[in-house]
Parts: C-alpha cells; structure tokens; sequence
C-alpha cells in the first residue's frame, strides 16, 4: 500500500476546474484521488429528491451538496449511502400531523443494479442489493433491500437501526470492493457510519496486515465528521445485539477483541469507539469545533478540526441572482468570494435587491402549487405582501413556537406591514412534546381572526419548499437555544438569497460577529421573545427603506459569502485532508 501525501494547490489561484482537478493529482500524489481511489463520503442519510432519495433533514441535504459540489469541481468522490424502498411524508389532519411512508423504485431514478453483497445479521445472512448512480467525477452507490424500511426506523437502539448501520456500513463497503474502488479516505458522517471504518479494519487485518498498523493506517485515512454538539444524547447498544448482528460480520480475532474492549458495563456508545478508529475528526462550525463536549475511552476531551457546512450555490440560489454575483465579480466561477467582493458589494441597490426578489417570489408562488396551507387554503403571494419565514426541523431546541408567545404583538407585527407568517418544518415520528407544541401553535392561530389569514403551516416540507421559501420569502428566523445548534445551512440559503436573516448567535452563523445580521440576545427567554418581536419589527420597517435595505443586506453578505460557500467547505477538507 502506498504511502505519501496530498498535494493541494489553494483554488483561489486556479483558472479552471481542469487546472483543480491536475493539481490534485500531480506532484507529491501517490495516494491520489481518482476514479479508482476516490474520495468516499458515508452518510446514513441522503436528501436528495432529484435522485429519488427523500431524507429528513440537513443532514441528508448536506450530503447531496458535497456530492454536487465535487461534481462541479472535478473532484472524484463516492457517496455512500442507504436506498431506503419508502420516503417519508406527513400531512396534516384536524392539526395533527400524521406520517405516511410511500414505496419508491430507485429503477425510474436512473440506479442500476450492479450485484448483491451478504450480511450477517441476527443468525440469518441478509442479501443486500448494490444499486449506482453514475455522474462524471462523481458517483452515489446505495445498498437496499425490499425489507430495508424507511429512514431512522425504530428508536435509535433498536435492532432494527443497528441491522440498518451494519448494512451501510458492511454491505456498503463491499459494494465498494464490487467495483474495484479503493478508498483514497473515508469521511464518516455522524457515529451511525463507524462500521465502514470497522469493516476497512477487518479487511487489513485479516489480509495479513499486523493488527497494530491495520489499526493506525485505518486512523489516518478515516475522518469522523461531527454533526451533533451533546455526547451523552446518543444511543448506546448492547454487548449482546453486537453479538448478533457486528461480530458475525467480522474475520479478525484481533479485530473482535479490540471492540469488546470498547465496551463499558456491558454498552457500547458509537462516538466513543468512532472516535478511536478516526485519527481526523472535524466539526461543522467554529462554535461546534471549540464547544462540542466529546471524550475518548480514557476520558480524554476530543478536539475538532472546524470546518463550517456550507451550500451548493448552483442548487440553493435563485438562478438570477447567482448570476449577478459573478457578473458583478462578487464571486467567482467556484463561488469563492472574490479579493475584492466587499467594495463590489457596494453595486448591489435596492431597485436590484427589490427585482431579484421579485423572481423569487414567482419560485415561491410556484413551489406552493398543491401545498395548502392548515385551513386547505391554496396560497399565491404578490410581490406587496411581505413574508416572514421559519423552515426548519421542528425539533425543541431550534423554537418554532417563539414567534407565537404573544399572539397580539404578532398580529400588530404583520398588520404595519401586509405581512405573512409561514411555518414549515416535519415533526419527527414519536416526538409528542413537538407535536404538541404545533398544535397549541395551531389553536393559537385558529383563535385570532387576524393570524388565521397571514400565518400559514405547510406541511410536509422538502427540498422544494426549503427552495422556494428561501427564494421568495423577505426574512428568515431562526432562534435556535444557544450553544445547541451545531451548523445548521437553511440561514446559509436566505442570506444567499438576500432575505433578512433574524437570528440567535449560534452554530455556523456565529462564525461571525452578532451585527452582521438582526441578533435574538438575552439572558432569559422573555427577553429574548422581547428581541425577537423588536427585530421582525425592525426588519419590516428595514424594508420600506432603500438605504437600509442595502445596507443590511451588504452587510450579511460581506460577513457570511467566505462561510457559506459549499466550494470554500471542501477545499477546507482536502486542505485538512491533503495538507503538504
């Protein structure tokens, strides 16, 4: 095996993306990245509904991203993920949100069938299909089976989400060795993808590699990437479903023995023994790296490499407007901020602002058609109405009943400014406190003959809702509880696409300074709901004036076009990666 490193030529002095891709395979390369040893990215979930892979959330949107975006950029990676045979949806009846899972046939989304792969799991061997979806540079390789079951099936330690985890990670290593790929490094998306790893240190040791330097060639070329802040939140599986459904995978004796000595009271927590098996280990934003409360099995704080999330501009922004920024050199053709984007800022007025977001508004119109609204309202919005947004996963800490605590100071709100309030966002199966929350958020509306008419749910919220509310909506809230939110990306789309962004200072949008945007601050939640209500007060007043219009939107531009580039995210990991 080859040893050496990654030579990375800074894409900022690149003319083209053929000058990108030579310059990742020249030089001090003998582990180069190419189309047999590419870069290989594990994801328990995928988001990416062109492909006919529905997900649940950013974590499965990000990962569609860093696919397109080493597309774009000639980069060679392979993602590797489940195909799972039902999506999930939800709709809403008698303001309950009820799941549905429908069947989908990956064959009308351009896979095809490559072999089978076994498992074992639970005393039976469990055949496994292996299913690809080729680009240029870029490929998706899934592993499913009819019985496979929808996303995040079952609690989080069930047998039925562990048998899911092996699958991935088991079978979808072997669908790698299936077609001849040898993986250039393994970057390991949350604890759910740690067996890929195992399985690539069962394969060296058992091939006749010494175990100990299976056991540091497995670290250097594994990087776990972190997308949660809290340790202690994840699920831990006993020794005895490992005993049915790991080790009947593995061949090393040696390998066994290492991971029975992962255990603590008979248990297993994934982070911990994920962290062992991955030298590299990075965070998704600069508050996420430095605050991120993770410990190895001796107790040790783990460090994170920062490496802030970041979007597919081609995917995200309003067509229109991406164009004006490269016209206007804002960015360049790898939407990297130009030297110079700060004084170009400066073009952008608010008769453009105003016009932009005008087109916007027609994307929105368009990705409302068939979405009703809680009273089976069909909505279309003119280019007058002014639209508040929240577009997010309803989970408790991110506080989508916020906006809701004071329904009179709501209503006064979007009365001074023709305003609408959508809310959009899947409560997960089984979570009862959240779709209890949506309910009392619901009555609230339902009761006040004012909010009834200008505060919307959509339900079932996809990519395409996601799209069109960045697209066409004027502000973006997000309040999640500080020091709770690891990244995020859905506040990354809407400064993109010249909405005000009201925010609370955490995740990747703390990777600035708190006045690069309207900041939610207090040292309670009263005083934060007060400064909550001040700032969508601000906002609507911000947009009946030019100069502060401009002035606010330059300047979220200015503070968040270096971070929120997708670009500018995986050059940071083949920086990291492939240092010299």
């Amino acid at each position: 095996m080859d040893d050496g490193q990654f030579f990375y030529h800074p894409l900022e002095n690149i003319e083209d993306t053929e000058d990108f891709y030579a310059a990742i395979n020249r030089e001090h390369l003998t582990k180069a990245l190419s189309d047999e040893r590419p870069y290989t990215y594990w994801t328990i979930e995928l988001y990416d509904q062109k492909n006919g892979i529905r997900g649940g959330g950013g974590l499965g949107i990000l990962a569609a991203d860093t696919r397109r975006v080493a597309e774009e950029m000639g980069v060679p990676l392979t993602l590797i993920t489940p195909f799972y045979p039902y999506e999930p949806h939800q709709k809403l009846e008698n303001g309950v949100v009820v799941d549905e899972h429908i069947p989908v046939d990956y064959h009308k989304f351009g896979f095809r069938f490559i072999d089978t792969v076994n498992v074992r799991c639970d005393g039976n061997l469990c055949k496994l299909d292996v299913i690809e979806k080729k680009f240029d540079k870029t490929r998706i390789l899934a592993i499913t089976e009819p019985n496979f079951g929808e996303l995040y099936s079952g609690m989080s330690g069930s047998d039925h989400r562990l048998y899911q985890e092996v699958s991935l990670g088991f079978g979808g290593y072997a669908a790698l060795k299936l077609l001849g790929l040898k993986p250039a490094i393994m970057q390991l998306n949350e604890v759910a993808t740690f067996f890929a790893a195992l399985a690539r240190l069962d394969e060296l040791a058992s091939n006749g590699m010494d175990f100990y330097e299976a056991v540091v060639y497995t670290r250097k070329h594994t990087l776990y990437t972190n997308h949660t802040l809290v340790q202690a939140a994840e699920a831990e599986f006993k020794k005895s479903q490992f005993e049915r459904f790991v080790f009947p995978n593995l061949k090393s004796p040696a390998v066994k023995k290492w991971l029975m000595d992962k255990f603590v009271n008979e248990r297993i927590k994934l982070s911990s023994v994920t962290i062992e098996i991955a030298e590299l280990r990075s965070g998704v934003s600069k508050l996420h790296a430095r605050v991120a409360n993770y410990r190895d099995i001796a107790g040790n704080k783990v460090k994170f490499k920062a490496i802030t999330n970041g979007i597919d501009m081609e995917t995200w922004v309003v067509p229109e407007v991406l164009e004006y920024y490269r016209r206007a050199q804002i960015i360049d053709k790898f939407d990297l901020p130009t030297e110079d984007y700060i004084e170009k800022l400066a073009s952008i007025g608010a008769g453009k602002i105003r016009e932009l977001k005008h087109t916007g508004r027609e994307i929105l119109n368009r990705a409302l058609i068939g979405r009703p609204d809680q009273n089976g309202k069909e909505l279309v919005f003119s280019s007058d109405d002014f639209i508040f947004d929240f577009k997010r996963r309803f989970v408790d800490y991110k506080r989508p009943e916020l906006p809701f605590s004071d329904p009179a100071r709501l209503r006064k709100i979007l009365e001074s400014c023709n305003g609408h309030y959508i809310l959009t966002g899947r409560v997960h199966t089984g979570d009862s406190i959240m779709a209890g929350k949506l309910r009392r958020v619901l009555d609230i509306v339902k009761n006040d003959e004012y909010l009834k008419d200008h505060v919307h749910y959509i339900a079932d919220y996809d990519e395409s809702l996601a799209y069109g509310l960045s697209a066409g909506s004027n502000v973006a809230i997000n309040v999640p509880i500080v020091g709770l939110e690891a990244c995020g990306t859905s506040w990354m789309k809407d400064v993109a696409n010249l909405n005000i962004l009201i925010s609370t200072h955490d995740g990747g949008v703390a990777d600035a300074s708190p006045e690069s945007y309207l900041n939610v601050h207090g040292n309670s939640e009263d005083e934060e709901i007060d400064e909550l209500y001040k700032r969508m007060e601000e906002a609507a007043e911000i947009y009946q004036n030019d100069f502060d219009l401009e002035f606010v939107l330059q300047k979220q531009l200015a503070a968040y076009l270096p971070v929120i580039s997708g670009s500018r995210m995986l050059k940071d990991y083949l920086d990291f990666l492939f240092k010299a």
